[in-house]
């Protein structure tokens, strides 16, 4: 029988319910709030407050994507599943590089001592405190799954060793490997490199295809090869409207890919409602972006694909 890994425990599929498969709860300050200030998420009671109001609307499962040694807030994320009930699922792995210091342990560790620590994480426990120094001592609390990032960079030495040692945690765990897709990079190239070592295409989940890739051949091409494509180009209308990312679902359900699309918001601090009060929130897909799929044609079978059957399909283990 299939299960869900979460941050609180192994759950049996048929209770992953709805769910957002690209989000940030909890992200301290860091490198990453050095880049972007909004990269920054670290009230708990605002994000416990965001997250119950997700809860309310409909919401029951959320991933949240911020790796290890990258500012990811582990016993926060624990506090948060057990006060609000919310089924949590963390993400082990690596984030673009741009998002680390030059002295960081992820430029030097082996492809076997990543690959370790990533299987740690899921099988025994996360490490926490990693931001400034080596993982050394972990909780219990366990991630679900495997986030990397392919950079308009390429496969370069570098992020080869990175993805490497997510492969083989991958096929070690049977985790699921999420790719953050930057624009400008080849995310076929990526996709043939996982698959040809030994990565299953339905154990993959490309994310931000919707404003990585302005071709939506190539989109149709990623998912032909069996891979979820996360989009969560919703709400942010500096990339595109709401209308268009009908546009683009619509296509691909016209398609036959009905059951490889995924949707989420990916939160970041000026999304989120509790810590701006003109943000869209956590609950914005639930309460205004799904009428707007209603309206638009899209059925209630196809919804219910996208936010639940999906999402099971993709996490399952």
């Amino acid at each position: 029988m299939s299960y869900i890994r979460t941050i609180s425990g192994e759950i049996s599929s048929n209770r992953l319910g709805f769910c957002q498969c690209h989000e940030h709860l909890m992200i301290s300050k860091g490198v990453p709030y050095d880049r972007n200030p909004a990269l920054c998420i670290d009230d708990i009671e605002k994000s416990k407050q965001e997250l119950l109001q997700y809860l309310a609307a409909g919401g029951r499962s959320i991933i949240d994507a911020q790796p290890v040694g990258c500012n990811r807030m582990e016993y926060e994320l624990g506090v948060l599943a057990k006060e609000t009930g919310a089924n949590i699922l963390c993400s082990t792995g690596f984030h673009k590089l741009y998002f680390y210091p030059a002295h960081h342990w992820v430029h030097t560790y082996s492809e076997k001592k990543l690959a370790d620590l990533y299987i740690h994480e899921i099988e025994a426990g996360m490490f926490v405190g990693s931001e400034t120094c080596e993982p050394n001592d972990s909780c219990s609390l366990k991630a679900s799954m495997i986030k990397t990032a392919l950079d308009k960079e390429g496969l370069t030495d570098r992020y080869q060793r990175l993805f490497k040692a997510a492969i083989k945690a991958s096929i070690c765990t049977d985790a699921p490997i999420m790719v953050h897709i930057e624009r400008d990079s080849d995310p076929l190239l990526l996709l043939d490199y996982l698959t040809v070592r030994g990565v299953p295409a339905n154990k993959l989940i490309f994310c931000h295809l919707d404003r990585a890739c302005d071709d939506i051949n190539l989109i149709k091409k990623v998912v032909g090869m069996g891979v979820f494509a996360e989009f969560d180009t919703i709400g942010r209308f500096k990339y595109h409207s709401d209308a268009r990312e009908i546009e683009i679902i619509k296509e691909l359900l016209a398609d036959g890919y009905e059951h490889q699309i995924l949707c989420s918001l990916d939160t970041t601090r000026e999304r989120l409602r509790a810590y701006h009060a003109e943000a869209i929130g956590l609950d914005y897909i639930l309460k205004t972006f799904i009428p707007l799929m209603r309206n638009s044609g899209i059925d209630e079978k196809q919804i219910h694909n996208i936010f639940y059957e999906n999402c099971v399909s993709a996490l399952a283990i």
